[in-house]
């Protein structure tokens, strides 16, 4: 969904940093980092999709190979966590049960503002068989 903080997240997650200035992804971002795991060296590719609708259609070539997806919602926009049952479906539709699902609740500094709580994202998590977390 639009405005869920999925490029936040990668920015976070890239650069340790964040910033509140709020520009929309338009189509699709490529990112790639060199982790290491305990004794392993992992490459990730991230593709950072736009929300809108308008560019749904070409999220199921990038789905196609993927081995993890994330599917973020707001936790203080309850329709971004009711739209999410369609992002995970077409996840599922696209790579079956192989792909790890992880199920993110964000915009947890907007607690007061809360509109989903943690049990249920976790309870939506479960019917999903994915993992979930709220940052």
């Amino acid at each position: 969904e639009q405005s869920v903080g999925k490029t936040s997240i990668i920015t976070r997650f890239m650069y340790d940093s964040f910033d509140s200035n709020y520009q929309a992804t338009i189509g699709i971002d490529f990112l790639s980092k060199v982790m290491y795991l305990e004794d392993r060296t992992v490459r990730l590719q991230l593709w950072d999709t736009a929300g809108q609708e308008r560019f749904r259609s070409l999220i199921p070539s990038y789905i196609r190979d993927s081995t993890v997806a994330v599917v973020v919602y707001d936790i203080s926009n309850v329709s971004s966590f009711q739209m999410s049952d369609k992002w995970v479906e077409e996840v599922r539709t696209e790579r079956g049960s192989d792909v790890i699902v992880v199920f993110v609740g964000n915009k947890t500094d907007l607690a007061e503002k809360r509109q989903v709580t943690a049990e249920e994202g976790e309870n939506k998590a479960k019917q999903f068989n994915a993992v979930f977390i709220e940052t």
